[in-house]
């Protein structure tokens, strides 16, 4: 039987555990618990650091806060959610609250993949026309570009929750995330959902799909203008320059793609690998993110090193 989708008697979903005794749930949520604190904490330094080092007042790190709070927003946007079910065994979200978390997802997954992008022509500019990087990438376009990543992401991805607000449900209302996707709640409606189809893979093809084409290109720019360089030596310290950027894009687009693949073709695997591989893609660019510019930046190094060095200070007294 469908749910009708009227105030009095409003669709509700239920989100998708780890298999396994309830009692168990408390200690399967630590390590989540865990990323997510990780998470918060490593993309709060970066913002920090960025905004106190005026050395790092350039787009590159300008795309790195951007990165840093799309990735807070996103983390927070879903793990406390998921952690309330797993150590309160609140399991329900109501479909208005469903339709708001599915949205800021879609939303800030865009946006990030803009962001994405925007740092990979950055890199192409600065590797390729050294010259006229600081004419091209000012800080002002850099803001209108964040701006613009925003619109971007919103004007794509909020027509996905108002498709599925007519929609009718079955009686089969159980997730297999521990979290609201677009795919996920819409394989549970009682009614023809082509439109949803249609407009989600275009969507996803003109956004994520058409920035990961541009990103391959940028770097296959960037190869051809490092290869003519006359040394290795020249070659491998130019590129060195772009390594944290590859990094980040590999830790979005891996688990993006890999969730895309679970959903499109995994409907025989364990409900565990769907809640798996969903939490990684919500948690690790998160997590990863900061600890790969905190590798890779020597100013980032630093300013951490002297505020655990102080920090180590203030205790030893």
């Amino acid at each position: 039987m469908p749910f009708p989708n009227s105030s009095d008697l409003s669709p509700s979903f239920i989100l998708a555990s780890i298999p396994g005794p309830e009692a168990a749930h408390f200690w399967m949520a630590i390590p989540l618990c865990s990323m997510y604190i990780v998470a918060i904490a490593g993309n709060c330094m970066v913002l920090f650091i960025v905004k106190t080092e005026p050395s790092l007042h350039v787009p590159m790190y300008f795309f790195l806060c951007m990165l840093a709070a799309i990735d807070l927003a996103l983390s927070t946007s879903t793990v406390p959610r998921v952690l309330s079910f797993y150590w309160f065994n609140t399991r329900e979200i109501s479909f208005g609250a469903c339709l708001v978390q599915m949205f800021f997802i879609h939303t800030l997954s865009a946006i990030e993949s803009t962001i994405l992008l925007a740092m990979a022509v950055d890199r192409y500019v600065a590797i390729c026309h050294p010259l006229r990087h600081a004419a091209i990438l000012t800080n002002a376009t850099t803001a209108k570009i964040g701006l613009a990543a925003m619109a971007r992401g919103v004007l794509f991805f909020l027509p996905l929750p108002l498709l599925l607000l007519p929609l009718p449900f079955c009686s089969s209302r159980v997730l297999s995330h521990s979290f609201c996707l677009h795919q996920d709640v819409m394989n549970l409606a009682c009614a023809n959902t082509t439109p949803n189809v249609v407009y989600g893979l275009t969507a996803i093809l003109l956004v994520m799909g058409l920035d990961a084409l541009l990103i391959c290109i940028s770097y296959l720019l960037i190869l051809k203008a490092v290869l003519r360089l006359a040394s290795w030596k020249e070659r491998l310290k130019v590129f060195s320059t772009c390594i944290a950027h590859i990094c980040v894009v590999l830790a979005f687009y891996v688990p993006l793609i890999g969730l895309s693949v679970v959903h499109r073709f995994g409907r025989d695997l364990a409900p565990l690998v769907h809640i798996i591989m969903g939490n990684i893609y919500i948690l690790v660019p998160a997590v990863l993110n900061p600890i790969i510019y905190g590798v890779r930046t020597k100013q980032i190094q630093r300013r951490i090193l002297n505020f655990l060095h102080i920090y180590n200070n203030r205790t030893a007294q």
